[in-house]
């Protein structure tokens, strides 16, 4: 990609890119991942909270960071038109198991894991708009606790963890966060928007264009990479081309339509001042 802004004649630094490690962000970022970033483009991988800090305090410039986090840095921050990790109904990876219904989990225990940011107000917005429902909030590190044990009486798993099979197979009612969004608002949701806090302009249409045809690069080998990245997932090839298949890449006008809504219901809630206003980073020169 162009490395020069326009009127600038000294040489940009490289544009520093989030990359979540989870593999739904993958299709996405196949072609800078499977054959490597382009020139000035550094790639910094990590879970969603991680990108999100480093993002806030300048440490990359872009990342396909948690849809909450723009609405909490929105005069700091632009969207790039067009991208999404978001899902139209299930969506797999983000699953809230309980030992009792949600409408019964009032004053009862909901663990959170620290990996997440707008999955956990997502759940918050469902007990309490969906369930009708006002838990206590307790969080925990998914890869290594056992919410249940510590007493929980349910919790949120997000991520390639919630796609293992067999996961804590006591926690009865299993509920996919995506289609319980879904049949409750018949919209969209956007679980993660590509975020720039930095960069300059020309960078930023440069790696929007490279984003773009990496998407579809990821659609159009879907079989073929997740037979060969199927082992760094830990899943079958066949599982992860069919999960991928059902995720959604495209910000589109529905999606928007829920990621407003996702923002107004988070503001009724408590979780930002305000729905924020969507700004965007200019791709047409």
């Amino acid at each position: 990609m162009t490395n020069r802004a326009s009127g600038e004649g000294a040489e940009e630094r490289p544009l520093r890119l989030g990359h979540i490690t989870y593999s739904n962000c993958f299709p996405v970022h196949a072609r800078l991942v499977d054959r490597g970033p382009p020139e000035g483009v550094e790639l910094v991988s990590g879970v969603p909270s991680h990108l999100n800090g480093l993002l806030e305090r300048g440490e990359i410039e872009v990342a396909p960071c948690s849809s909450i986090e723009y609405a909490r840095n929105a005069e700091r921050y632009r969207i790039l038109p067009d991208l999404v990790i978001g899902s139209r109904g299930p969506v797999r990876s983000i699953l809230f198991l309980s030992s009792r219904p949600p409408g019964e989990l009032d004053g009862g225990t909901v663990a959170m894991p620290t990996a997440s940011a707008t999955s956990v107000v997502l759940l918050k917005l469902l007990l309490r708009e969906r369930w009708n429902a006002s838990p206590r909030y307790t969080w925990f590190d998914q890869a290594r606790d056992d919410p249940f044990a510590a007493g929980a009486d349910a919790a949120l798993f997000i991520g390639d963890v919630a796609l293992r099979g067999g996961l804590f197979p006591a926690a009865r009612l299993r509920y996919d966060l995506g289609e319980e969004w879904w049949d409750h608002t018949g919209l969209p949701f956007a679980f993660a928007v590509w975020q720039a806090g930095g960069g300059t302009d020309a960078q930023l249409r440069g790696l929007h264009a490279e984003l773009v045809e990496s998407r579809g690069y990821g659609t159009a080998n879907r079989a073929e990479l997740a037979a060969r990245w199927a082992g760094h997932f830990g899943f079958s090839a066949g599982f992860l081309e069919r999960y991928w298949s059902d995720l959604s890449y495209e910000l589109d006008a529905p999606m928007i339509a829920g990621l407003r809504e996702f923002y107004r219901l988070a503001a009724k809630i408590g979780e930002i001042p305000r729905a924020p206003e969507l700004r965007w980073v200019e791709t047409e020169t």
